[in-house]
């Protein structure tokens, strides 16, 4: 497992996570239950130990299941997870990213469940509507809501802070694991929070709790949380990947390397056939706020393009209060478009989720984009409000 560590000192004490504060308070949600808990390696509390260990070992729960998201309960892998065993508690692990397997794919099945009294999430989200381990808490809570399951989802800090909220809305004709309900690109929540809407918006009508934080601000980075960064995915490396992700990552769909196989994921876009001068000499004319272009060739050892050298522009962000990723996501997917017949600019639409969006992009930059989304993203603020817990 990679361990990326940022120390921050901003705040006067580290905030307390969910599971931190479940244990402050003696697990009193969850004595006598049997516990069902998805989680990975991000699930720790302060101390850097693992949710399945303090669960497992903790004399007032009965834990009895462990699911595992995309990336499995180590969080070390990029393919589809098959079910396991944990080796220390000899626990099963049911997996939650299958993808092709019938009717579970990305749910848990009613045998997985048998006998759980309470299904508790806990992990670490990097703030972005596609990243998936979200999709994967929403499908949970309908199966939990069917077989009368108790949620308690331990609440984490959104790394890239819970002010911004950014880029189109998707739309209900792409619901799935990267969309899983009408919400931008950037939502500026926690996962909590978004629990709180999905059960309502979505009606699934689980009994839900949410163990909030405490010491956490909206407006407040990662780093500055006094808590430990541990990598939520294989290439998602750093609060700086996270805080690109949701505009780099939009032409992942595409036959475009997004730095995967290389030391720089997310902070570097490329092709065989890109050229990345002209792109970066376009992208730094438009003045954009908070971010910075130049051209970077790499070869990247697995994944897109694998041993392919790729022309292309890498990133550097100068000032993340003024930086719109999805902006920039959007501009880049212009200048693409514009330069290059190479590109396959339909795949697109498979992460923003929003085919309006998608053909204005393409025709007018982030100008037109915005214009069209912008009346959807002051409907889902409004929405939003009432969901926040901080």
């Amino acid at each position: 497992m990679l361990l990326d560590i940022v120390v921050a000192g901003a705040l006067a004490a580290p905030v307390l996570n969910g599971i931190d504060v479940l244990i402050r308070d003696d697990f009193k949600p969850l004595q006598g239950k049997r516990v069902g808990l998805i989680t990975n390696h991000t699930g720790r509390d302060l101390k850097g130990r693992s949710t399945v260990d303090i669960l497992a070992e903790a004399p007032s729960v009965n834990l009895v299941a462990l699911f595992a998201p995309e990336h499995g309960i180590r969080g070390d892998k990029d393919e589809r997870i098959a079910d396991g065993k944990d080796e220390k508690t000899g626990l099963p692990v049911f997996s939650l990213y299958n993808p092709g397997s019938g009717a579970q794919r990305y749910r848990p099945t009613a045998e997985q469940l048998k006998g759980v009294e309470a299904l508790v999430f806990d992990i670490q989200d990097v703030g972005a509507r596609f990243y998936t381990y979200i999709g994967t808490m929403g499908y949970a809570m309908e199966e939990a809501a069917k077989h009368g399951i108790e949620v308690i989802v331990l609440d984490r800090p959104n790394p890239i802070t819970g002010t911004r909220v950014e880029g189109p809305v998707s739309v209900p004709a792409h619901r799935g694991l990267t969309a899983y309900h009408e919400v931008p690109t950037r939502h500026g929540m926690t996962v909590g929070e978004l629990a709180g809407l999905f059960n309502a918006e979505r009606k699934i009508g689980c009994k839900l709790t949410v163990i909030k934080m405490e010491g956490w601000r909206r407006d407040i980075w990662f780093e500055e949380t006094g808590q430990v960064w541990i990598n939520p995915s294989p290439n998602m490396r750093s609060p700086t990947q996270a805080l690109l992700y949701p505009g780099m990552c939009l032409v992942e769909a595409t036959n475009v390397s997004v730095g995967r196989g290389t030391d720089t994921p997310f902070e570097w876009i490329g092709a065989p056939w890109m050229d990345g001068v002209g792109i970066a000499a376009a992208m730094n004319a438009k003045n954009l706020p908070g971010i910075r272009f130049y051209p970077r060739a790499m070869t990247p050892v697995s994944s897109k393009h694998a041993n392919a050298f790729c022309p292309g522009v890498a990133f550097i962000v100068t000032d993340r209060e003024a930086f719109d990723s999805v902006r920039a996501g959007v501009e880049l997917s212009y200048e693409i478009n514009k330069r290059h017949p190479e590109w396959d600019e339909t795949k697109l639409v498979n992460l923003m989720h929003n085919p309006a969006a998608v053909e204005a992009t393409l025709s007018g930059g982030f100008a037109a984009a915005s214009a069209g989304w912008a009346g959807d993203l002051r409907a889902f603020m409004g929405v939003r409000q009432r969901y926040l817990l901080y």
